[in-house]
């Protein structure tokens, strides 16, 4: 297997990011929420709200790709941990997606160490989880848990928590 390489995102990748994105959501969604709101999803549209999101000069957010023989194969973003609208000192995983062909090859643990990599400035990191997906056994592997805060009516979701120092 070739090696993964994990970088910053450019904004040429947000194309890419978008299929991966929507394939990740198509698939690991499945079942799980109603297929007309995954058969909706667009590359197009995501692509275009990735290039906005990212070009926006005021964004706390840190987007990192993995890439596979110079082709991105999956796609983190970080940034402080929202409550309501206000940003605490801890960080969040905003989203971590691996092309569904690609699951299992290790792009999801590399995407996720480097995001933790550079957030040990922030006392924790935080992530919100669908209670029924293969994520929970994921996060839980990298040293997450749960934290007992939940969201969601239709498709429950779950807050997990991980203290990046000694003093959590």
């Amino acid at each position: 297997m070739d090696t993964l390489t994990i970088r910053p995102m450019a904004l040429a990748d947000c194309e890419r990011v978008a299929e991966i994105r929507v394939t990740g959501r198509r698939h690991a969604y499945r079942g799980l929420m109603p297929q007309a709101d995954l058969d909706g999803l667009s590359v197009e549209a995501d692509a275009e709200s990735r290039r906005a999101h990212f070009t926006r000069p005021d964004d706390p957010t840190t987007h990192l790709v993995a890439e596979r023989a110079g082709q991105v194969v999956g796609w983190a973003s970080t940034g402080p941990y929202r409550d309501g609208r206000t940003l605490t000192r801890d960080a969040e995983l905003y989203a971590l997606y691996a092309d569904p062909a690609h699951l299992g090859t290790g792009v999801g643990r590399a995407l996720l160490a480097e995001a933790l990599a550079r957030s040990t400035a922030h006392p924790r990191m935080l992530l919100w989880v669908l209670r029924d997906t293969r994520a929970p056994r994921f996060y839980e592997r990298a040293g997450f848990r749960p934290d007992g805060a939940e969201d969601g009516m239709s498709v429950p979701e779950v807050r997990y928590v991980r203290c990046q120092l000694r003093c959590c």
